[in-house]
């Protein structure tokens, strides 16, 4: 048994509240929204201390997999392992899961925390106090959430009600109450002791898996078995995907604390944010005189209390004020800053049409273990791509049935493997691939690799690669 916190990070979320530049298939955990790190590599740093935390273990799904291990790599931080999700099961079969892993590697006493991967939190002498009172509050037994010290009447969130003192600064859980709207969550606020539902936890390991055996034991029982019937592939966990997906789609709230009556809450007076609309982002931002928050290239004349991002393009605003105008690499959302929180009924909306379905699940470039490529151009037929390949990477060997490409090298130093031939390539030279031939492309060099890749034929899609060889563990 280990002393030390077992860090549990949730990292397979697929939201896209925070659309254009959070997609389905690139969420905001692994976005650097306002500054050089993500809010997955800041969640990594929370728990760096290895005096008081352990190597994490990060719950995820397949896709997000390689941006978990290069986004740790990045900042050299070790994980304990990666356990991946075969299909999304919310919450409570997800901690199961956990729960039973790090019962198997450091027993029934161990201490586990669960962290979301996408919440910004000031991380102080304040925060390590609260995670002191919930460490020793569920080393005496109890299950333990933080709750966030409200600083406005919020409708995003759940409420926790404190009840009775246990010791220590924590506080018996007397009911969990859901949303509220405006009026209810002023009521709240007035009346005192209720709390912000943070969905972070401090669970003792054997009385969190004791409750889910009594309370949720379908649960338990698939985590169980998914995790009897897990996969190793390269460093990460795959859980069995028939077991896991028996399990019911339910959170741990609905599963157990609602029920549990070992439930507490350690009010937390944190500086904390799910980032959950843009709205949130501009409230964290360094806002300028005018109250402004922007970031990328942009200009702004006339305009306050706006956010204001550009990934790419240069966005000029002239004259408004309240507004959020974000821009991502193919699409500029423009809106109110009060109706940010409606964003998800957009996206919605926009991936209901088949002409726009793909603005909500992928970015023009898009990234992989070994680099990663940006759509330029595509026609009818043919499709332009820029290709970026990682120092001392290389792509699988393959080939494809419906189309040939051809490669020219602008900045750095390629290997290409074609049948039984490696053939070196530097910048301003090119090559064929022909339809169906068997090959390889790798960067032998230092810097990145990058390359213009123009696909001909009459099918382009990404699922026309028979992968022969992949160091990367995939199909």
């Amino acid at each position: 048994m280990s002393d030390k916190i077992i860090p549990i990070i949730m990292a397979g979320g697929m939201g896209t509240r925070l659309w254009p530049l959070s997609r389905a298939q690139a969420p905001k955990q692994f976005l650097e929204l306002l500054g050089g790190k993500t809010l997955f590599q800041r969640t990594l740093e929370r728990v760096s201390d290895g005096e008081l935390y352990t190597a994490p273990i990060v719950l995820t799904n397949a896709e997000f997999r390689f941006l978990v291990a290069e986004q740790a790599r990045l900042i050299d931080h070790p994980l304990a392992k990666i356990m991946l999700e075969p299909v999304v099961r919310n919450t409570a079969p997800a901690l199961a899961v956990a729960a039973l892993a790090v019962e198997r590697e450091y027993g029934e006493g161990a201490v586990m925390q669960v962290l979301a991967s996408d919440h910004e939190i000031a991380a102080n002498a304040v925060y390590f106090d609260c995670v002191a009172k919930a460490r020793e509050a569920a080393k005496a037994g109890r299950l333990v959430t933080f709750g966030i010290t409200p600083s406005e009447p919020a409708t995003g969130y759940g409420y926790i009600e404190a009840g009775e003192g246990l010791g220590g600064g924590a506080f018996a859980v007397k009911q969990f109450i859901e949303k509220p709207d405006r009026k209810k969550a002023e009521a709240l606020l007035a009346a005192g002791g209720h709390l912000w539902n943070s969905g972070m936890f401090m669970l003792p390991v054997g009385p969190f898996l004791k409750e889910l055996r009594r309370l949720a034991p379908a649960v338990l029982e698939a985590a169980a078995r998914s995790l009897e019937a897990a996969k190793h592939d390269l460093d990460f966990e795959r859980l069995d995907p028939e077991t896991f997906a028996t399990a019911p789609d339910i959170s741990i709230d609905y599963a157990v604390f609602e029920k549990t009556p070992i439930a507490a809450v350690v009010p937390s007076p944190i500086d904390w944010s799910d980032l959950g609309s843009w709205d949130s982002v501009w409230k964290l931002g360094a806002r300028d005189e005018q109250g402004n928050v922007s970031d990328g290239r942009t200009t702004l004349l006339d305009t306050q209390n706006s956010l204001v991002l550009s990934k790419e393009i240069h966005v000029a605003v002239q004259g408004l004020s309240d507004v959020a105008v974000i821009a991502s690499e193919d699409a500029v959302y423009v809106g109110r800053m009060e109706d940010s929180q409606n964003v998800g009924k957009l996206v919605k909306y926009l991936a209901s049409k088949e002409e726009t379905a793909a603005l909500t699940e992928t970015h023009r470039t898009s990234y992989r273990p070994w680099g990663g490529y940006t759509s330029v151009l595509n026609g009818d037929r043919f499709q332009v791509k820029r290709l970026f390949v990682k120092p001392g990477k290389r792509l699988s060997l393959q080939k494809h049935h419906h189309r040939s490409e051809h490669w020219i090298v602008v900045r750095g130093t390629a290997e290409v493997t074609i049948g039984d031939r490696t053939i070196p390539l530097r910048e301003n030279e090119s090559i064929y691939i022909p339809q169906g031939e068997v090959h390889r492309l790798s960067n032998p060099g230092k810097i990145l690799l990058e390359l213009i890749e123009v696909q001909t034929g009459s099918y382009l899609g990404e699922d026309d690669i028979i992968r022969i060889e992949d160091e990367f563990g995939r199909q």
